[in-house]
Formats: C-alpha cells, structure tokens, sequence
C-alpha cells in the first residue's frame, strides 16, 4: 500500500457532535465560541451552559472554569467587540505619538 504524502493531523480533543453535552462541554471550554453561538447551535443559554458544567464537571474544574470565563471577554460577544474596540483605540493613540 502506498502512504499518503500528505501529513496528519492528529487533535488531542476532537469536535463532538453538536447537539450532545460533550459539545457543550466542548465549546464552553473553547476560547473562540462564544455563548451566543453556543445558543444559536444548541437553544441552550448561558445559564443552562453553566449549569450543565456545574453537573458534569468535578468541582474544582468547574470554579476552574468560572474562573477562566469571567476573566474572558472573549465568550462574550458584546465584550470581546468592546474589548477590540478599546484596543484599536489606544494603538491608533500611539501611532499618532510616534
């Protein structure tokens, strides 16, 4: 049999399907889904989300997470486009100084 040239790619945690509470799991860990695209895929709100990790996760993954969450503006929309808005601000600021 001939191997394939091309590489690979082997992902640590694959995708699972959408619609199951591993993809929630999945995309509530994800830095780039925000909690609105999770509704949008899924019907599930942020509340719903948090408890489902609360259920399945082990307690201290679970403050882990909260954690990491509240400290993100990225699961957010809203946030993470005031966030980058805020950043282009004080960049085009330092421009000018230069």
């Amino acid at each position: 049999m001939k191997k394939n040239l091309r590489p690979v790619t082997r992902v640590k945690n694959l995708e699972p399907k959408i619609g199951s509470p591993d993809w929630v799991i999945w995309a509530a860990w994800a830095d780039r889904i925000t909690f609105e695209e999770i509704k949008e895929k899924t019907n599930l709100t942020e509340n719903h989300v948090i408890k489902i990790m609360r259920k399945e996760l082990k307690p201290s993954s679970f403050r882990l997470w909260r954690k990491r969450v509240k400290n993100k503006s990225i699961k957010h929309r809203r946030k993470f486009e005031l966030n980058r808005n805020e950043l282009k601000k004080k960049v085009n600021k330092r421009d000018y100084h230069l």
